[in-house]
Protein backbone atom coordinates (compact mmCIF):
# COMPACT_ATOMS: atom_id res chain seq x y z
CA UNK A 1 0.00 0.00 0.00
CA UNK A 2 1.17 3.41 -0.78
CA UNK A 3 1.57 5.71 1.97
CA UNK A 4 3.21 8.47 0.48
CA UNK A 5 1.56 12.38 0.52
CA UNK A 6 -0.29 13.26 -1.80
CA UNK A 7 1.35 15.61 -4.68
CA UNK A 8 -0.14 19.10 -4.17
CA UNK A 9 -2.01 20.23 -7.10
CA UNK A 10 0.46 22.04 -9.31
CA UNK A 11 -1.89 24.58 -10.55
CA UNK A 12 -3.19 25.25 -7.55
CA UNK A 13 0.16 26.20 -6.14
CA UNK A 14 0.94 28.29 -9.29
CA UNK A 15 -2.28 30.45 -9.20
CA UNK A 16 -1.18 31.25 -5.40
CA UNK A 17 1.69 32.33 -6.12
CA UNK A 18 0.28 34.40 -9.14
CA UNK A 19 -2.15 35.32 -6.50
CA UNK A 20 0.52 37.24 -4.39
CA UNK A 21 2.34 38.36 -6.75
CA UNK A 22 -1.07 40.06 -8.02
CA UNK A 23 -1.56 41.35 -4.33
CA UNK A 24 2.07 42.72 -4.41
CA UNK A 25 1.53 44.63 -7.77
CA UNK A 26 -1.43 46.03 -6.21
CA UNK A 27 -0.61 47.30 -3.24
CA UNK A 28 2.52 49.18 -4.88
CA UNK A 29 -0.08 50.53 -7.14
CA UNK A 30 -1.68 52.02 -4.40
CA UNK A 31 1.02 52.95 -2.45
CA UNK A 32 1.46 55.01 -5.47
CA UNK A 33 -1.49 56.33 -5.78
CA UNK A 34 -1.48 57.61 -2.27
CA UNK A 35 1.89 59.70 -3.13
CA UNK A 36 0.50 60.78 -5.83
CA UNK A 37 -2.84 61.91 -4.82
CA UNK A 38 -2.81 62.12 -1.02
CA UNK A 39 -4.47 60.36 1.74
CA UNK A 40 -8.01 60.89 0.84
CA UNK A 41 -7.23 59.27 -2.70
CA UNK A 42 -9.97 56.73 -4.33
CA UNK A 43 -10.20 53.55 -5.30
CA UNK A 44 -11.25 54.71 -8.88
CA UNK A 45 -7.56 55.95 -8.63
CA UNK A 46 -5.82 53.28 -7.18
CA UNK A 47 -7.23 51.15 -9.50
CA UNK A 48 -6.10 53.65 -12.33
CA UNK A 49 -2.66 53.71 -11.06
CA UNK A 50 -2.31 50.00 -10.73
CA UNK A 51 -3.69 49.61 -14.50
CA UNK A 52 -7.06 47.48 -12.99
CA UNK A 53 -10.58 47.91 -12.20
CA UNK A 54 -11.66 48.54 -8.81
CA UNK A 55 -13.38 44.90 -9.81
CA UNK A 56 -9.97 43.21 -9.12
CA UNK A 57 -8.85 45.46 -5.98
CA UNK A 58 -12.41 44.44 -4.78
CA UNK A 59 -11.51 40.65 -5.87
CA UNK A 60 -7.96 40.51 -3.75
CA UNK A 61 -9.31 42.37 -0.98
CA UNK A 62 -12.46 42.69 0.26
CA UNK A 63 -13.26 46.73 0.45
CA UNK A 64 -11.04 49.52 1.34
CA UNK A 65 -10.47 48.20 4.58
CA UNK A 66 -8.96 45.08 3.13
CA UNK A 67 -6.31 47.16 0.91
CA UNK A 68 -5.35 49.58 3.74
CA UNK A 69 -5.02 46.51 6.00
CA UNK A 70 -2.38 45.19 3.50
CA UNK A 71 -0.70 48.89 2.57
CA UNK A 72 -0.02 49.09 6.38
CA UNK A 73 1.06 45.96 6.14
CA UNK A 74 4.00 46.84 3.19
CA UNK A 75 4.28 50.33 4.62
CA UNK A 76 5.38 48.63 8.32
CA UNK A 77 7.83 46.53 6.55
CA UNK A 78 9.07 48.95 5.18
CA UNK A 79 10.01 51.02 7.87
CA UNK A 80 11.62 48.22 10.02
CA UNK A 81 13.74 48.07 6.98
CA UNK A 82 14.86 51.58 6.62
CA UNK A 83 15.65 51.90 10.87
CA UNK A 84 19.13 51.00 11.49
CA UNK A 85 17.90 47.56 14.21
CA UNK A 86 19.68 45.15 12.39
CA UNK A 87 22.92 46.34 14.19
CA UNK A 88 21.25 48.11 17.18
CA UNK A 89 22.75 45.46 19.38
CA UNK A 90 26.10 46.83 19.08
CA UNK A 91 24.71 50.30 19.73
CA UNK A 92 24.76 52.06 23.29
CA UNK A 93 21.10 53.49 24.26
CA UNK A 94 22.24 57.03 23.12
CA UNK A 95 23.32 56.56 19.61
CA UNK A 96 20.62 53.71 19.53
CA UNK A 97 17.76 56.41 20.51
CA UNK A 98 19.33 58.97 18.29
CA UNK A 99 19.42 57.17 15.12
CA UNK A 100 15.74 55.65 15.18
CA UNK A 101 14.25 58.89 15.65
CA UNK A 102 16.54 60.27 12.86
CA UNK A 103 15.79 57.39 9.93
CA UNK A 104 11.87 57.45 11.40
CA UNK A 105 11.58 60.87 11.12
CA UNK A 106 13.39 60.60 7.24
CA UNK A 107 10.22 58.28 6.71
CA UNK A 108 7.82 60.71 7.71
CA UNK A 109 9.51 63.62 6.27
CA UNK A 110 9.28 61.55 2.45
CA UNK A 111 6.42 59.93 2.76
CA UNK A 112 3.78 62.62 4.48
CA UNK A 113 1.03 61.50 2.19
CA UNK A 114 1.74 57.83 3.00
CA UNK A 115 1.85 58.53 6.52
CA UNK A 116 -1.38 60.77 6.38
CA UNK A 117 -3.11 57.58 4.90
CA UNK A 118 -1.80 54.82 7.64
CA UNK A 119 -2.48 56.84 10.57
CA UNK A 120 -5.98 57.57 9.18
CA UNK A 121 -7.78 54.34 9.75
CA UNK A 122 -10.85 53.63 7.36
CA UNK A 123 -14.52 53.22 9.01
CA UNK A 124 -16.86 50.46 8.47
CA UNK A 125 -17.18 47.15 9.67
CA UNK A 126 -14.40 45.48 8.75
CA UNK A 127 -11.96 45.52 11.50
CA UNK A 128 -8.56 46.38 10.88
CA UNK A 129 -5.18 46.64 12.55
CA UNK A 130 -4.14 50.19 14.71
CA UNK A 131 -1.43 51.39 12.32
CA UNK A 132 -0.19 53.01 15.37
CA UNK A 133 -0.13 50.75 18.41
CA UNK A 134 1.11 47.57 16.08
CA UNK A 135 4.10 48.83 14.22
CA UNK A 136 5.25 51.09 17.93
CA UNK A 137 4.94 47.68 19.25
CA UNK A 138 6.98 45.81 16.62
CA UNK A 139 9.65 49.07 16.93
CA UNK A 140 9.96 48.70 20.59
CA UNK A 141 10.32 44.76 20.74
CA UNK A 142 13.44 45.21 18.82
CA UNK A 143 14.78 48.40 20.54
CA UNK A 144 14.36 46.28 23.55
CA UNK A 145 16.28 43.48 22.44
CA UNK A 146 18.94 46.06 21.77
CA UNK A 147 19.32 47.41 25.14
CA UNK A 148 19.21 44.48 26.95
CA UNK A 149 22.48 43.57 24.71
CA UNK A 150 24.21 46.95 25.80
CA UNK A 151 22.68 46.16 29.81
CA UNK A 152 24.64 43.44 29.34
CA UNK A 153 27.73 44.39 28.24
CA UNK A 154 27.74 46.67 31.10
CA UNK A 155 27.14 44.84 33.86
CA UNK A 156 23.71 45.91 34.73
CA UNK A 157 20.31 44.66 35.29
CA UNK A 158 17.83 43.90 31.63
CA UNK A 159 15.03 45.26 33.88
CA UNK A 160 14.42 48.94 32.62
CA UNK A 161 15.41 47.91 28.87
CA UNK A 162 11.24 47.01 28.01
CA UNK A 163 10.29 50.29 29.34
CA UNK A 164 13.07 52.69 28.15
CA UNK A 165 13.06 51.19 24.62
CA UNK A 166 8.94 51.45 24.49
CA UNK A 167 9.24 54.57 26.10
CA UNK A 168 11.38 56.00 23.65
CA UNK A 169 9.35 54.48 21.02
CA UNK A 170 6.00 56.39 21.65
CA UNK A 171 7.92 59.33 22.34
CA UNK A 172 9.52 59.44 18.61
CA UNK A 173 6.08 58.70 17.37
CA UNK A 174 4.55 61.17 19.33
CA UNK A 175 6.97 63.99 18.33
CA UNK A 176 7.21 62.49 14.29
CA UNK A 177 3.12 62.80 14.70
CA UNK A 178 3.57 66.62 16.13
CA UNK A 179 6.52 67.32 13.54
CA UNK A 180 4.53 66.53 10.55
CA UNK A 181 1.16 68.36 11.26
CA UNK A 182 2.91 71.26 12.00
CA UNK A 183 4.47 71.04 8.28
CA UNK A 184 8.11 70.03 9.23
CA UNK A 185 8.69 73.42 11.21
CA UNK A 186 11.68 72.61 12.36
CA UNK A 187 14.58 70.82 10.32
CA UNK A 188 14.76 67.01 10.86
CA UNK A 189 18.39 67.54 12.55
CA UNK A 190 17.24 69.64 15.01
CA UNK A 191 14.23 67.02 16.22
CA UNK A 192 16.70 64.30 16.67
CA UNK A 193 18.78 66.36 18.98
CA UNK A 194 16.27 67.78 21.24
CA UNK A 195 15.16 64.21 21.28
CA UNK A 196 18.49 63.31 22.00
CA UNK A 197 18.99 66.13 24.83
CA UNK A 198 15.79 64.56 26.61
CA UNK A 199 17.28 60.79 26.70
CA UNK A 200 20.94 60.69 26.65
CA UNK A 201 21.07 61.89 30.32
CA UNK A 202 18.96 59.12 31.72
CA UNK A 203 21.52 56.75 30.12
CA UNK A 204 24.21 58.55 31.19
CA UNK A 205 22.83 58.32 34.81
CA UNK A 206 22.44 54.54 34.84
CA UNK A 207 25.83 53.58 33.23
CA UNK A 208 27.89 55.66 36.02
CA UNK A 209 25.67 53.94 38.68
CA UNK A 210 28.08 50.99 38.46
CA UNK A 211 31.03 53.22 38.76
Amino acid sequence: MNNAEPVADGRATRWEKHNTQRRRALVEGAVKAIRQHGPGVGMDEIAAMSGTSKTVLYRHFGDKAGLYQAVIDSVHDFILRKLPLDDAEHLDPVELVSTVADAYLAVVERDRNLYFFVASRPTGETPTSDPVGYITTRIGDRVAEAMKAWLRREGLSEDPANIWAHGAVGYIWAVADRWIVTNLRRPRADVVAYINQFFAPAFTAQKNTKE
